[in-house]
Protein backbone atom coordinates (compact mmCIF):
# COMPACT_ATOMS: atom_id res chain seq x y z
CA UNK A 1 0.00 0.00 0.00
CA UNK A 2 0.98 3.58 -0.42
CA UNK A 3 1.41 5.14 2.70
CA UNK A 4 -0.92 7.85 4.13
CA UNK A 5 0.34 11.57 5.43
CA UNK A 6 3.96 11.94 3.11
CA UNK A 7 2.11 12.25 -0.16
CA UNK A 8 -1.39 14.64 0.16
CA UNK A 9 -2.44 15.03 -3.20
CA UNK A 10 -6.43 16.21 -3.28
CA UNK A 11 -7.05 13.02 -5.35
CA UNK A 12 -6.22 10.46 -2.80
CA UNK A 13 -5.58 12.11 0.58
CA UNK A 14 -8.27 11.68 3.13
CA UNK A 15 -9.24 14.73 5.32
CA UNK A 16 -7.53 13.33 8.32
CA UNK A 17 -3.95 13.27 7.08
CA UNK A 18 -3.85 17.27 6.72
CA UNK A 19 -3.25 17.18 10.86
CA UNK A 20 -1.55 13.88 10.79
CA UNK A 21 2.52 14.06 10.96
CA UNK A 22 5.21 11.41 11.81
CA UNK A 23 3.95 9.35 14.43
CA UNK A 24 0.86 8.67 11.91
CA UNK A 25 3.00 7.69 9.29
CA UNK A 26 5.14 5.29 11.86
CA UNK A 27 2.24 3.59 13.12
CA UNK A 28 0.62 2.55 10.09
CA UNK A 29 4.26 1.30 8.53
CA UNK A 30 4.12 -0.97 11.60
CA UNK A 31 0.95 -2.16 11.07
CA UNK A 32 1.71 -2.69 7.74
CA UNK A 33 4.70 -4.52 8.86
CA UNK A 34 2.59 -6.81 11.57
CA UNK A 35 0.15 -7.48 9.56
CA UNK A 36 1.37 -8.96 6.77
CA UNK A 37 1.50 -6.36 3.92
CA UNK A 38 4.21 -7.23 1.08
CA UNK A 39 5.39 -3.39 1.00
CA UNK A 40 4.70 0.17 1.90
CA UNK A 41 5.50 2.99 -0.34
CA UNK A 42 6.34 6.53 -0.40
CA UNK A 43 5.94 9.16 -3.70
CA UNK A 44 8.37 11.64 -5.21
CA UNK A 45 8.62 15.39 -5.91
CA UNK A 46 11.04 17.65 -5.18
CA UNK A 47 8.37 20.67 -5.26
CA UNK A 48 5.29 21.64 -6.53
CA UNK A 49 4.55 24.70 -8.71
CA UNK A 50 2.00 27.04 -7.57
CA UNK A 51 -0.47 26.41 -10.10
CA UNK A 52 -0.85 22.39 -9.01
CA UNK A 53 -0.40 23.26 -5.25
CA UNK A 54 -4.50 23.16 -4.95
CA UNK A 55 -4.75 20.01 -6.81
CA UNK A 56 -1.28 18.33 -5.42
CA UNK A 57 -0.55 20.15 -2.31
CA UNK A 58 2.83 20.38 -1.56
CA UNK A 59 3.28 17.70 0.81
CA UNK A 60 5.43 15.38 -0.60
CA UNK A 61 7.83 13.51 1.68
CA UNK A 62 11.00 12.73 0.07
CA UNK A 63 11.37 9.13 -0.71
CA UNK A 64 14.85 8.28 0.46
CA UNK A 65 14.12 9.72 4.07
CA UNK A 66 10.96 8.58 4.44
CA UNK A 67 11.87 5.20 4.01
CA UNK A 68 15.30 5.15 5.79
CA UNK A 69 13.48 6.30 8.95
CA UNK A 70 10.56 3.81 8.48
CA UNK A 71 13.02 0.72 7.63
CA UNK A 72 14.03 1.70 11.55
CA UNK A 73 11.03 1.12 13.07
CA UNK A 74 9.81 -1.73 10.58
CA UNK A 75 11.31 -5.32 9.82
CA UNK A 76 10.26 -7.40 7.16
CA UNK A 77 7.80 -5.00 4.98
CA UNK A 78 9.45 -3.66 1.55
CA UNK A 79 10.11 -0.51 0.98
CA UNK A 80 9.20 1.04 -2.25
CA UNK A 81 9.71 4.39 -4.11
CA UNK A 82 6.10 4.44 -6.10
CA UNK A 83 7.72 6.18 -7.96
CA UNK A 84 11.21 8.07 -7.83
CA UNK A 85 11.86 10.62 -10.66
CA UNK A 86 15.55 9.14 -10.78
CA UNK A 87 15.77 11.45 -13.86
CA UNK A 88 15.73 14.76 -11.58
CA UNK A 89 18.93 13.35 -9.92
CA UNK A 90 22.42 12.00 -11.07
CA UNK A 91 22.44 8.34 -11.11
CA UNK A 92 25.27 7.90 -8.90
CA UNK A 93 23.76 10.32 -6.42
CA UNK A 94 20.65 8.29 -6.43
CA UNK A 95 22.54 4.92 -6.45
CA UNK A 96 24.48 6.09 -3.37
CA UNK A 97 21.50 7.39 -1.66
CA UNK A 98 19.22 3.70 -2.53
CA UNK A 99 22.44 1.45 -2.14
CA UNK A 100 22.97 2.96 1.50
CA UNK A 101 18.81 2.47 2.19
CA UNK A 102 19.12 -1.17 0.92
CA UNK A 103 22.24 -2.20 3.15
CA UNK A 104 20.61 0.04 6.24
CA UNK A 105 17.49 -1.97 5.78
CA UNK A 106 18.71 -5.52 5.42
CA UNK A 107 17.95 -5.74 1.78
CA UNK A 108 14.74 -4.60 1.61
CA UNK A 109 14.33 -2.11 -1.02
CA UNK A 110 12.00 -1.79 -4.18
CA UNK A 111 13.07 1.10 -6.42
CA UNK A 112 10.53 2.31 -8.22
CA UNK A 113 11.02 4.80 -11.03
CA UNK A 114 8.94 6.73 -13.28
CA UNK A 115 9.40 9.60 -15.65
CA UNK A 116 8.07 12.88 -14.05
CA UNK A 117 4.74 14.83 -14.83
CA UNK A 118 5.47 18.30 -13.73
CA UNK A 119 7.48 20.56 -16.01
CA UNK A 120 8.50 23.01 -13.60
CA UNK A 121 10.54 20.84 -11.08
CA UNK A 122 12.65 19.65 -14.24
CA UNK A 123 13.37 23.44 -15.39
CA UNK A 124 14.33 24.42 -11.97
CA UNK A 125 16.93 21.48 -11.46
CA UNK A 126 18.02 22.29 -15.10
CA UNK A 127 16.84 18.96 -16.68
CA UNK A 128 15.17 18.49 -20.02
CA UNK A 129 11.64 18.10 -19.26
CA UNK A 130 10.47 16.92 -23.28
CA UNK A 131 13.65 14.31 -23.56
CA UNK A 132 13.01 12.71 -19.42
CA UNK A 133 11.83 9.71 -21.46
CA UNK A 134 14.92 8.88 -23.07
CA UNK A 135 16.67 10.61 -20.01
CA UNK A 136 14.77 7.65 -17.59
CA UNK A 137 16.05 4.77 -20.02
CA UNK A 138 19.72 5.78 -19.45
CA UNK A 139 19.14 6.90 -15.81
CA UNK A 140 17.37 2.98 -15.05
CA UNK A 141 20.62 1.00 -17.13
CA UNK A 142 23.08 3.75 -15.51
CA UNK A 143 21.33 2.50 -11.95
CA UNK A 144 21.27 -0.90 -12.86
CA UNK A 145 25.56 -1.00 -12.95
CA UNK A 146 25.94 1.05 -9.48
CA UNK A 147 23.34 -0.44 -7.76
CA UNK A 148 24.84 -4.11 -8.71
CA UNK A 149 27.76 -5.95 -7.12
CA UNK A 150 30.48 -4.04 -8.39
CA UNK A 151 32.29 -1.39 -5.88
CA UNK A 152 33.50 -0.01 -8.59
CA UNK A 153 30.41 0.31 -11.58
CA UNK A 154 30.72 1.23 -14.99
CA UNK A 155 28.41 2.90 -17.55
CA UNK A 156 28.65 4.87 -20.42
CA UNK A 157 25.79 6.75 -22.17
CA UNK A 158 24.86 9.60 -24.50
CA UNK A 159 24.26 11.64 -21.57
CA UNK A 160 26.06 9.62 -18.39
CA UNK A 161 29.61 7.84 -18.30
CA UNK A 162 31.50 7.02 -14.90
CA UNK A 163 33.97 4.07 -14.38
CA UNK A 164 37.03 3.64 -11.53
CA UNK A 165 34.47 5.51 -9.12
CA UNK A 166 33.45 3.35 -5.90
CA UNK A 167 30.47 3.26 -3.83
CA UNK A 168 30.08 1.56 -0.54
CA UNK A 169 28.25 0.19 1.11
CA UNK A 170 26.92 -2.27 -1.53
CA UNK A 171 23.38 -2.44 -1.79
CA UNK A 172 22.53 -5.96 0.59
CA UNK A 173 20.60 -7.65 -2.64
CA UNK A 174 22.57 -8.99 -5.15
CA UNK A 175 19.85 -7.18 -7.32
CA UNK A 176 17.69 -4.82 -6.15
CA UNK A 177 14.51 -5.02 -8.32
CA UNK A 178 13.78 -2.22 -10.37
CA UNK A 179 9.82 -1.38 -11.04
CA UNK A 180 8.95 0.91 -13.82
CA UNK A 181 5.53 2.66 -13.20
CA UNK A 182 3.79 4.11 -15.69
CA UNK A 183 0.19 2.62 -18.45
CA UNK A 184 1.56 5.43 -21.38
CA UNK A 185 2.75 3.05 -24.11
CA UNK A 186 6.42 4.36 -23.64
CA UNK A 187 6.09 3.84 -19.98
CA UNK A 188 4.56 -0.04 -21.20
CA UNK A 189 7.67 -0.83 -23.26
CA UNK A 190 10.06 0.70 -20.70
CA UNK A 191 8.79 -1.99 -18.22
CA UNK A 192 8.87 -4.55 -20.60
CA UNK A 193 12.68 -3.96 -21.57
CA UNK A 194 14.22 -2.49 -18.69
CA UNK A 195 12.11 -3.50 -15.33
CA UNK A 196 11.75 -6.47 -13.18
CA UNK A 197 8.33 -5.20 -12.71
CA UNK A 198 5.48 -3.06 -13.31
CA UNK A 199 3.52 -0.47 -11.92
CA UNK A 200 0.54 0.59 -14.14
CA UNK A 201 -0.57 3.95 -13.62
CA UNK A 202 -4.48 4.47 -13.22
CA UNK A 203 -5.46 1.41 -15.39
CA UNK A 204 -8.82 0.23 -15.17
CA UNK A 205 -9.60 -3.14 -14.74
CA UNK A 206 -10.76 -3.59 -18.34
CA UNK A 207 -7.94 -2.11 -19.85
CA UNK A 208 -5.15 -4.45 -18.15
CA UNK A 209 -5.53 -7.42 -19.69
CA UNK A 210 -4.42 -6.11 -23.01
CA UNK A 211 -1.54 -4.24 -21.48
CA UNK A 212 -0.02 -7.34 -19.55
CA UNK A 213 -0.16 -8.97 -23.19
CA UNK A 214 1.53 -6.32 -24.44
CA UNK A 215 4.10 -6.45 -21.82
CA UNK A 216 4.72 -9.95 -21.66
CA UNK A 217 5.07 -9.64 -26.07
CA UNK A 218 7.18 -7.13 -25.83
CA UNK A 219 9.91 -9.06 -23.16
CA UNK A 220 8.87 -11.92 -25.67
CA UNK A 221 10.21 -10.37 -28.63
CA UNK A 222 13.35 -9.06 -26.86
CA UNK A 223 14.10 -12.42 -25.72
CA UNK A 224 14.01 -11.45 -21.93
CA UNK A 225 13.07 -14.57 -20.38
CA UNK A 226 13.07 -13.40 -16.67
CA UNK A 227 9.97 -13.05 -14.94
CA UNK A 228 8.39 -9.77 -14.42
CA UNK A 229 6.68 -8.63 -11.47
CA UNK A 230 2.93 -6.92 -12.65
CA UNK A 231 1.07 -4.87 -10.63
CA UNK A 232 -2.20 -2.84 -10.39
CA UNK A 233 -3.72 -0.38 -8.02
CA UNK A 234 -7.31 -1.77 -7.03
CA UNK A 235 -10.26 0.19 -6.35
CA UNK A 236 -10.62 1.94 -2.88
CA UNK A 237 -11.67 -0.18 -0.52
CA UNK A 238 -13.78 -0.62 2.88
CA UNK A 239 -14.28 -3.69 4.53
CA UNK A 240 -17.57 -4.15 5.78
CA UNK A 241 -20.45 -1.82 5.85
CA UNK A 242 -19.69 2.04 6.23
CA UNK A 243 -21.67 4.29 8.13
CA UNK A 244 -20.50 6.91 6.03
CA UNK A 245 -20.51 8.26 2.28
CA UNK A 246 -16.93 6.65 0.93
CA UNK A 247 -17.52 7.24 -2.56
CA UNK A 248 -19.15 5.53 -5.18
CA UNK A 249 -16.26 4.26 -6.84
CA UNK A 250 -15.07 2.41 -3.43
CA UNK A 251 -15.53 -1.70 -3.10
CA UNK A 252 -17.51 -2.51 0.38
CA UNK A 253 -18.79 -5.60 1.90
CA UNK A 254 -18.34 -8.37 3.25
CA UNK A 255 -14.66 -9.62 3.74
CA UNK A 256 -15.63 -12.82 1.33
CA UNK A 257 -17.13 -10.34 -1.45
CA UNK A 258 -14.29 -8.23 -1.55
CA UNK A 259 -11.85 -10.92 -1.67
CA UNK A 260 -13.82 -12.40 -4.35
CA UNK A 261 -13.84 -9.36 -7.11
CA UNK A 262 -10.25 -8.68 -5.95
CA UNK A 263 -9.41 -12.62 -7.68
CA UNK A 264 -9.83 -11.09 -10.90
CA UNK A 265 -6.59 -9.16 -10.84
CA UNK A 266 -4.78 -12.25 -10.31
CA UNK A 267 -6.72 -14.22 -12.52
CA UNK A 268 -5.36 -11.51 -15.35
CA UNK A 269 -1.92 -12.11 -14.50
CA UNK A 270 -1.09 -9.55 -11.40
CA UNK A 271 1.19 -10.70 -9.42
CA UNK A 272 0.90 -7.67 -6.50
CA UNK A 273 -2.15 -5.67 -5.86
CA UNK A 274 -2.18 -2.50 -4.01
CA UNK A 275 -4.61 -1.57 -2.20
CA UNK A 276 -6.02 1.88 -0.40
CA UNK A 277 -8.51 2.16 2.25
CA UNK A 278 -11.12 4.75 2.90
CA UNK A 279 -10.42 6.22 6.68
CA UNK A 280 -12.08 9.11 8.31
CA UNK A 281 -8.50 8.75 11.09
CA UNK A 282 -5.47 6.63 11.29
CA UNK A 283 -7.45 4.57 13.95
CA UNK A 284 -9.64 3.80 11.19
CA UNK A 285 -7.26 3.02 8.84
CA UNK A 286 -5.40 0.84 10.55
CA UNK A 287 -8.30 -1.06 11.77
CA UNK A 288 -9.33 -1.70 8.52
CA UNK A 289 -5.58 -2.52 7.15
CA UNK A 290 -6.34 -5.33 9.93
CA UNK A 291 -9.00 -6.93 8.78
CA UNK A 292 -8.26 -7.02 4.77
CA UNK A 293 -5.40 -8.59 5.99
CA UNK A 294 -7.18 -11.00 8.55
CA UNK A 295 -10.16 -11.89 6.28
CA UNK A 296 -9.75 -10.48 2.97
CA UNK A 297 -5.97 -11.05 1.65
CA UNK A 298 -5.73 -14.96 2.30
CA UNK A 299 -8.72 -15.30 0.03
CA UNK A 300 -7.70 -13.24 -2.88
CA UNK A 301 -5.44 -15.59 -4.53
CA UNK A 302 -7.50 -18.79 -2.78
Amino acid sequence: MQLPVQAQSALFAEAWEAEAGVDDLVEVAKVADRTGFAYVAVCDHVAIPRRLADAMSTVWYDPVATLAHLAAVTRRVRLLSHVAVVGLRHPLVAAKQYATLDHLSGGRLVLGVGAGHVREEFEAVGVDFEGRGGLLDETVDALRAALGPEEYPEHAGERFAFSGLGQRPRPAQVRVPLWVGGSSPAAVRRAALRGDGWLPQGDPRDRLPAQIARLRRLREEAGIAAPIEVGAIAEPLYVGEPAWDVGRRTLTGEPAAIAASLRAYPQMGVGQIQVRFRSRSRAELTDQMAAFARDVAPHVTA
